[in-house]
C-alpha cells in the first residue's frame, strides 16, 4: 500500500526524510553495530546524539543561553501538575486563560496545588475563538501566567502574546513547536509534547528560564522536579532514547529546509489553501473566529453528522486518513504539521471539491 495523507493531530506523520534515514541505521546506527534502540543512554555512542539534539534544538529555536532546555517523559500532560510544583510557590497564585481542553485540563490540576484564578474563558464560545483579555484582571503577584498558544482540538490560536508583565508567561505550544519562529526570551517557560512537529511521542522538551529553577516545593516528585532535571542534562534516568534521536533528526531537516523562517512560509501556505476553499464552500464551514484561526489545526463541519461521517469515510479510502474530529467537538480537523507536503492539502481540497459536487 502506498503512504497516506496523514491528518492526525498527534502522533503524527513525520518527514519521510528522517524515516528513510532512520529506517537505514536502525540495525547499525554509525557502524557501531547497534540500533539506537539498544544503546546505553551513558554510552559513548548516545551522547553525541543527545548532547546533539539539544544544541540543535537551541539553535534552530535560537533559545538564549539562560534558558534551560529539558528532555523530559510523561506527555504534556504531566507538565499540568509539574509547573505549579514547580512554580507557584511564591505568592501560591497562578492565572490561566481557557481557551480550550487543555487549557482547562492543566488549570483543574494546579487548583489542587494553589491559588488559581480563570482570568479569561472562551467556553461560552464553544472555545472558538481566543477570549478577550482584560489585563486589569492579571493578578500583579502571581507566581505565572498560564495560556495553550495553540489549541489542538478546537483550531484556534495565539496570535498576540498577553502582556504579564513581570509575571512569567508559561505556554503550551505542543501543537504549534518549531512550526514558526518564537522569541524564547518573552516567555517563562514553553513545553510541548514531541508528537505533533517534534518527534515520535515520548518525548516532551520543556525550556525554562533559569532564574525560576530551584523552587520545586519539597513535595514535588524528583522526575517532576526541573532542576534536577536539567543539572542531570536530562538523564537523571533513562530518557525517551528512540524519540530524542529521531528529535536531532527532525531539527537536521528544519536546518536544511532553511530554518523555521522557511518552515513558517511552508506552513502559512497550506494554511491558506485549504482556509481559501473553505471560506469559499458551500459545504464546508471553519467554526473558528478568522482571526484566531490555528495554522495547525484546521477544523470544518458540513451541515449533519451524517454527512461529516460520510466524509471521513470517503476521504480514507481515497487516502486521507486520520480527519474525523476530536470525539469532543466532532465534525473534521486536519492538522496540516511541519512534515505534511503542501501536495498533500492541495489534494486533499480536490477531494473536498469533489465531494461537495457529488452531494
Amino acid at each position: 500500500m502506498d503512504r497516506v495523507y496523514n491528518f492526525s493531530a498527534g502522533p503524527s506523520m513525520l518527514p519521510e526524510s528522517v524515516l528513510n534515514e532512520a529506517a537505514a541505521q536502525m540495525l547499525n546506527y554509525e557502524g557501531t553495530g547497534q540500533s539506537v534502540m539498544e544503546m546505553s543512554h551513558r554510552s559513548k555512542a548516545y551522547e553525541p546524539i543527545i548532547y546533539g539534539a539539544l544544541d540543535l534544538f537551541r539553535k534552530v529555536l535560537n533559545v538564549p543561553d539562560n534558558y534551560k532546555i529539558i528532555f523530559c517523559q510523561g506527555g504534556a500532560s504531566t507538565q499540568f501538575a509539574a509547573i505549579p510544583l514547580n512554580f507557584m510557590n511564591g505568592s501560591g497564585k497562578a492565572d490561566y486563560v481557557l481557551s480550550g481542553q487543555f487549557s482547562t485540563k492543566a488549570y483543574k490540576e494546579a487548583q489542587k496545588y494553589g491559588d488559581v484564578k480563570a482570568v479569561a474563558s472562551s467556553k461560552e464560545q464553544n472555545f472558538s475563538c481566543i477570549p478577550a483579555l482584560d489585563k486589569s484582571q492579571f493578578r500583579p503577584d502571581a507566581d505565572y501566567f498560564y495560556i495553550c498558544q495553540n489549541n489542538t482540538i478546537y483550531g484556534t490560536r495565539f496570535t498576540t502574546l498577553p502582556d504579564t508583565g513581570d509575571v512569567p508567561l508559561i505556554a503550551d505550544v505542543s501543537s504549534c513547536f518549531l512550526s514558526e519562529p518564537m522569541d524564547v526570551s518573552k516567555y517563562g517557560v514553553i513545553y510541548g509534547g514531541a508528537q505533533k512537529n517534534v518527534a515520535p511521542a515520548g518525548l516532551t522538551v520543556v525550556i525554562v528560564r533559569e532564574d525560576l529553577l530551584g523552587k520545586a516545593r519539597d513535595i514535588t516528585p524528583v522526575m517532576l522536579d526541573y532542576k534536577v532535571l536539567a543539572d542531570n542534562d536530562s538523564m537523571y534516568n533513562t530518557p525517551p532514547c528512540w524519540s530524542i534521536y529521531m528529535c536531532k533528526l527532525v531539527l537536521e531537516w528544519i536546518e536544511s529546509i532553511g530554518g523555521l523562517e522557511k518552515m513558517q512560509l511552508h506552513n502559512q501556505k497550506k494554511a491558506q489553501i485549504l482556509y481559501d476553499f473553505l471560506d469559499s464552500s458551500s459545504m464546508f464551514k471553519n467554526p473558528v473566529n478568522k482571526p484566531d484561526r490555528s495554522m495547525m489545526n484546521v477544523t470544518f463541519v458540513t451541515e449533519s453528522d451524517e454527512l461529516n461521517a460520510k466524509f471521513v469515510k470517503e476521504a480514507a479510502q481515497a487516502g486521507f486518513v486520520n480527519l474525523k474530529g476530536h470525539r469532543s467537538v466532532g465534525g473534521m480537523r486536519a492538522s496540516i504539521y511541519n512534515a505534511m507536503p503542501i501536495e498533500g492539502v492541495e489534494k486533499l481540497v480536490e477531494f473536498m471539491k469533489a465531494f461537495e459536487k457529488n452531494n
